[in-house]
């Protein structure tokens, strides 16, 4: 009897030690040896990726993440080469991954976002991505005088919130014209979140600019006015803030100060080459505006109060500042050559000046906020 129990157990031992050393065996491939082939061919990827040989490097990344799934990085370098080759596709199906393996990867909840707004019109999933990115919990990690992540994270923060700005309007624009009041409601969304990223991103012209537009379109304009004219006292040479402005002048009759704004559009135009059709339509507009301006003048903003479509009609126009005398650096100098207006090198700090200059600010707000500048 007793042998027979030695047996059993000397049997149940050496199953036991089989059965451990197969189990053993699956271990050590799957999370050691597998692991390690799926490191290196997603390395071979990486260095494949910034030599931009694209084509092995995909090949490269999916052989590695055969044997190692979880490499979300590999998912997320995966996405951004499909997005090269503009499928949207297969990048919305890596950055997925990528985010499944690693939740709070910033990065590809980012470029996911941007992918499903702007290239697939699924304008519900990217806001859902940005919220995530919002609703995250970032650790600050620092290290005196070596590193903190405080400022990237903030950043991330801030185009997040401007990327849901983005998602917002166009899912706005995309609607039937009879939906105005849910429309209203979407921009008012893209014109809180544009807000939010510009306390984080003061800097930023492309917030404060799209910020305008969006109330532009919304039909307040004088909010819409104040952040043109900030979004051009940082970034003067963008055409589009003073078209967009002289636009929005030109509606409100002010036709001297819409004049001087689509003359600086047209002046910046005529400095590239490739744009020469959109020179030749504001060239019309200015025109138009020119003409206007010759025939009516420039009407007060307090009798034409019903311009406005919002409630929003508190503005204070200042009165005008006496007027400088005329020196010779005012002038704007060119060269001419070739049939085409060439700026000198002594010209960019007094373009610069000149254009930083919005017309009719003084219609829309009298001074700036005390914790901004513009």
């Amino acid at each position: 009897m007793k042998r027979s129990a030695k047996k059993i157990i000397k049997f149940l031992f050496i199953l036991l030690l089989l059965a451990g050393l197969i189990l053993g065996r699956d271990y050590v491939r799957k999370y050691v040896i597998n692991r390690i082939l799926g490191v290196y061919y997603v390395y071979k990827g990486d260095r494949a990726y910034h030599k931009h040989k694209l084509a092995y490097s995909i090949e490269y990344y999916n052989k590695g993440l055969e044997y190692f799934p979880s490499h979300y990085t590999a998912w997320y370098n995966l996405g951004n080469i499909y997005v090269v080759y503009e499928d949207y596709y297969s990048a919305v199906e890596a950055y997925k991954k990528a985010i499944e393996y690693n939740p709070r990867y910033t990065l590809a909840r980012m470029n996911l976002g941007i992918i499903e707004a702007e290239k697939l019109g699924n304008f519900d999933e990217a806001i859902r991505q940005y919220d995530a990115i919002l609703n995250l919990k970032n650790k600050i990690w620092a290290i005196p005088f070596l590193f903190s992540n405080k400022k990237s994270s903030r950043q991330n923060r801030g185009l997040a919130y401007y990327n849901r700005g983005l998602a917002y309007r166009e899912k706005a624009l995309f609607l039937p014209d009879e939906d105005r009041e849910l429309e209203l409601g979407l921009l008012r969304k893209a014109a809180e979140s544009y807000e939010k990223s510009h306390k984080i991103l003061k800097r930023n012209s492309d917030v404060v600019f799209n910020l305008a537009l969006t109330y532009h379109v919304m039909g307040n304009y004088r909010d819409a006015g104040i952040n043109y004219c900030k979004a051009i006292y940082l970034a003067p040479m963008n055409y589009e803030a003073h078209y967009n402005l002289a636009i929005l002048l030109k509606r409100l009759k002010l036709y001297k100060d819409s004049v001087e704004e689509l003359e600086k559009a047209s002046l910046l135009l005529s400095f590239r080459s490739d744009d020469s059709g959109k020179a030749s339509y504001v060239f019309g507009i200015l025109s138009d505006a020119s003409h206007l301006y010759s025939k009516y003048g420039s009407k007060e903003l307090g009798t034409n109060m019903d311009i406005y479509d919002t409630d929003n009609q508190d503005v204070v126009i200042k009165k005008k500042k006496k007027k400088r005398k005329h020196t010779e650096d005012d002038d704007i100098k060119f060269n001419y050559s070739t049939g085409k207006i060439v700026p000198t090198d002594d010209l960019s700090k007094t373009m610069m000046q000149t254009f930083k200059v919005c017309a009719g600010m003084d219609y829309f707000k009298h001074e700036a906020p005390d914790d901004e500048e513009y």
